[in-house]
């Protein structure tokens, strides 16, 4: 179920009761004294889920990362916190837009609700904003008629469950305002842009930094605005699920 819209309810549910309580009350001349249990819980709790609802819809919200797509950037069991405000305030669960952010630039981590299902989050990085011309082939990401900068930077190797270890080659790209790296694996090769595609307004490309082990743009197309949630910005807990143990240096890492 989605956590919001749990809030929500719980946040309406306790408000009734405390409201219903109280004018109960009134109404037999008791001054609001007296309340029954259930009426002192509703009116302890509603402000505690108020304050959650509010911190987690226009502040900052935290995100679990359920596979290895973004590597080597981010891990199975990373936890990391995204933050809601960078590109414009929404109304929960409507979407609306309340405020006017910064646009979302190549290079960002984002998270956001995935188009053919919006009750699933995703995560991904934008590589292609509203009107670029986007090819990708030969493992080189083509933005504008000029490959993405990135240079080698060594080697990369992590586990999957049914392959075992995965050994693959790591790069290094840039963007104006990032550096991030991403990783393509030997033997393998994820879907190629041959024919230049120009991403629609309002709509952004992402892709994974696990380049080759990547559900992205490539096969489902492109993020529209509305659907981004934020932009992730520090891992601030992290357990590793083979070794049954913290991630110690990982916490506190910013998101690239």
């Amino acid at each position: 179920m989605n956590f919001t819209l749990l809030l929500v309810v719980l946040l309406l549910a306790t408000g009734a009761v405390w409201l219903g309580g109280w004018l109960f009350q009134r109404l037999r001349g008791r001054g609001g004294e007296g309340h029954p249990v259930v009426v002192e819980y509703a009116r302890s709790l509603f402000p505690v889920i108020l304050v959650v609802l509010l911190i987690r819809s226009f502040v900052v919200e935290p995100f679990k990362i359920p596979s290895g797509s973004m590597l080597p950037t981010l891990r199975i069991g990373d936890f990391i916190l995204v933050n809601k405000f960078e590109y414009g305030l929404r109304l929960p669960l409507a979407g609306y837009k309340l405020t006017e952010g910064s646009a979302p630039e190549r290079g960002d981590v984002i998270v956001f609700q995935f188009p053919e299902d919006r009750g699933v989050d995703y995560i991904k990085r934008i590589v292609a904003v509203p009107g670029d011309r986007l090819e990708f082939r030969d493992d080189t990401l083509v933005v504008n008629g000029e490959p993405v900068p990135r240079t080698a930077d060594g080697r990369f190797s992590y586990r999957e469950p049914r392959e075992g270890t995965v050994h693959a080659n790591r790069f290094e790209e840039r963007t104006d305002e990032h550096r991030y790296h991403v990783l393509y694996t030997e033997n393998r090769q994820g879907r190629s842009i041959n024919e230049p595609i120009r991403v629609p307004e309002g709509q952004y490309f992402v892709m994974g930094d696990n380049r080759d082990n990547s559900n992205d743009s490539r096969f489902w197309g492109t993020v529209p605005e509305r659907n981004i949630l934020g932009k992730a910005f520090m891992i601030w807990w992290s357990w590793d699920g083979q070794e049954n143990a913290p991630r110690w240096g990982r916490l506190g890492d910013w998101v690239e």
